[in-house]
């Protein structure tokens, strides 16, 4: 008998090789109804996969990532069969799920229009009512380039050649569309209810500007109508909130000509830079950090020790000082080897928290700017925790629970992602299992649940990423956690132990906001640009509804700004309607109004996000605010 164990403990027999579909009919035809993909032993797999040994298994559904992943690659070759129908002659390239829905690259013989996109997406519905099964099949190397080259898909025989000998070539076949693809698909077309094609952009060939450039299709897909409709307000409601759009309204940061991927903060940004610093250093001194600084570049030779140069060297700028190679520094950690071994250290000076706000410089392609999100330089909120192996647990698990008080500050709910040894990493099989089992008890202990997310460790150790969730849904990978047992022997460090013996410390990597820019950028959407209080660049706003009661608005904003308050007076010519859209517009947290009433009585008028508050006296008004900025509520 097969024993199938199912992701509640239930185990289920079967005699015979089962798939997931007949598994999920067994449990219930809403789940077979619903399924769309299935992990089997921590793989995701497509419906149809044979189970033919005792496994553990569950049942995907669009609800879950590997079921959205299943439907929207799927989709993705629905589009691609709507392409060929209609543009017989176009190109097949590459066509992947990706985070939010899913895209194809063709190669055309003239330029994509947008107006084009709604025929696609007819076509795309009508092969959805075609109801066509996704047909599995696998074939020889010369037969999978004769297939291809009787297609005349040039791309994809190219893929074929890239792949090594013994590689299975696996297709997709639904009715007169074929597509070299490892899966996993849906069973058939028919639960692809709901689509719509967002965009249309040039892409290079496997991202190389030396290549073709290929045309690129965006589209998102749901099962039901009003999922995607929720979805189209989610796209609109981000482009009101794109961050480099309110950057500019709020005076923020700039980007320019003259420094692609190099942002300039203006005055009001860097009030919001300096508060998220200033909130850092808080609760780093709180929770036992001294801060440090190591330079912006330090010779080759040290990249070359701590491994980044042979891992990382294409993103790493170069200079020559003297006959010699300089790198600005891609990242913090050797810096702090470095500053950790100046001296001797004992058991008794350990755990050592070393916490850094370091700019780094990243070589990134032009192509992949984007805002703050994706820049070339950048201040990275870097930690650096040095410790016995018997510390090991405590500090991941005081690191998780900084994050935590983070990310609630904000109002972000967050998932967490253990990620293992990747392909290209340094040092020996047992320190990676020693360290990824300290990860994982210490998730443990903390009941923190978590996916698991293989080989997408650094090279020098497996990490704990945590993704939040903003307030429009979208997932954001932030803080991080790299447990490392590879630098500390690369760079000689010692401590001496209880026994007077000399060992080697373990050391933890890690960053709470990630970089400080680019955790601006997802803050500014997060809240569109209405900050909480205590990060907003100005805080309150005082307006006299005429020139005749300047002087009493000028002597309220003094004493606001006295008590420590940011406050802007708007004394143009306007009325008073125009000034309070302006603040307004300014995302001003609290608007004061003056006029005769309040100068005769010593108050204000008092406009919050919440709405009219009424007339106030003005100091308990400050108390109440100066408590609000305390609190950072």
């Amino acid at each position: 008998m097969i024993k199938v164990t199912l992701k509640d403990g239930v185990v289920k027999e079967y005699a015979e090789a089962v798939s997931p579909a007949r598994i999920a009919g067994d449990i219930g035809a809403g789940l077979a109804k619903a399924a769309c993909a299935a992990v089997v032993d921590g793989r995701l797999r497509d419906l149809r996969f044979p189970i033919d040994a005792d496994a553990e298994a569950s049942i995907e559904t669009f609800d879950g990532e590997g079921g959205r992943k299943a439907f929207w690659h799927t989709s993705s070759h629905i589009m691609a069969q709507a392409v060929k129908r209609l543009y017989p002659d176009a190109k097949l390239a590459i066509g992947p799920a990706v985070a939010n829905g899913f895209y194809y690259d063709f190669e055309f013989s003239r330029p994509m229009l947008a107006e084009e996109l709604p025929a696609i997406e007819e076509e795309m519905k009508k092969i959805a009512k075609e109801e066509l099964p996704l047909e599995y099949f696998e074939l020889p190397r010369a037969e999978a380039l004769k297939l291809m080259g009787e297609r005349g898909e040039p791309y994809k025989i190219e893929l074929i050649n890239d792949l090594p000998e013994d590689a299975p070539l696996s297709f997709y076949k639904q009715g007169d569309f074929i597509d070299l693809c490892a899966g996993p698909h849906l069973m058939t077309t028919a639960p692809v209810k709901a689509v719509k094609l967002t965009s249309v952009s040039g892409s290079y060939w496997r991202g190389s500007e030396k290549n073709q450039m290929l045309t690129r299709i965006y589209g998102v897909s749901f099962p039901k109508a009003s999922q995607l409709a929720e979805r189209l307000e989610r796209i609109e409601e981000a482009k009101k909130r794109d961050h480099r759009k309110l950057g500019r309204e709020l005076e923020l940061f700039a980007i320019l000509e003259e420094g692609q991927g190099f942002p300039f903060f203006l005055p009001k940004g860097m009030i919001l830079k300096n508060e998220l610093i200033n909130y850092w250093r808080e609760i780093h001194k709180a929770a036992g950090y001294k801060e440090i600084l190591s330079p912006l570049m330090l010779d080759k030779a040290l990249w070359e020790r701590s491994g980044h140069w042979d891992h990382y060297k294409d993103n790493i700028y170069i200079t020559e000082i003297e006959g010699k190679e300089h790198a600005l520094k891609p990242m913090n950690c050797p810096g702090g080897m470095l500053v950790y071994g100046l001296n001797t250290r004992s058991y008794r000076d350990l755990p050592l928290r070393m916490g850094e706000l370091g700019i780094v410089h990243r070589h990134e392609k032009s192509g992949t700017l984007h805002g703050l999100m994706r820049v070339r330089a950048f201040t990275q909120d870097d930690a650096h925790i040095f410790m016995t192996p018997e510390q090991v647990k405590d500090e991941i698990k005081g690191v998780i629970a900084l994050i935590d008080g983070v990310y609630t500050k904000f109002g972000f709910k967050y998932y967490v992602e253990l990620s293992t040894r990747p392909e290209d990493s340094m040092g020996a099989a047992q320190d990676w299992e020693r360290a990824e089992n300290a990860l994982k008890e210490a998730l443990g202990d903390l009941n923190l649940p978590y996916a698991v997310n293989e080989g997408d460790g650094a090279f020098y150790g497996p990490k704990i990423d945590f993704h939040l969730e903003d307030s429009l849904g979208r997932t954001w990978q932030c803080g991080t956690v790299q447990l490392d047992f590879q630098m500390p022997e690369r760079f000689g460090l010692e401590y001496v132990g209880a026994d007077g013996a000399a060992h080697r410390p373990v050391m933890i990597h890690r960053v709470v906001f990630g970089s400080i820019e680019r955790f601006i950028g997802i803050l500014t959407e997060h809240f569109a640009g209405a900050f909480p209080l205590w990060l907003s660049p100005v805080q309150a706003a005082v307006l006299p509804i005429s020139d005749k009661y300047a002087d009493y608005a000028s002597a309220v904003a003094e004493k606001l700004d006295t008590a420590g308050i940011r406050v802007e007076t708007d004394l143009r010519a306007e009325k008073i309607g125009f000034k309070i859209r302006e603040a307004r517009n300014g995302r001003v947290p609290y608007i004061l109004v003056v006029g005769e009433k309040e100068a005769e009585a010593g108050t204000v008028s008092v406009r919050s996000r919440a709405g009219e508050e009424g007339e106030q006296p003005a100091q308990p008004f400050i108390d109440r605010i100066l408590k609000e900025i305390k609190d950072k509520a």
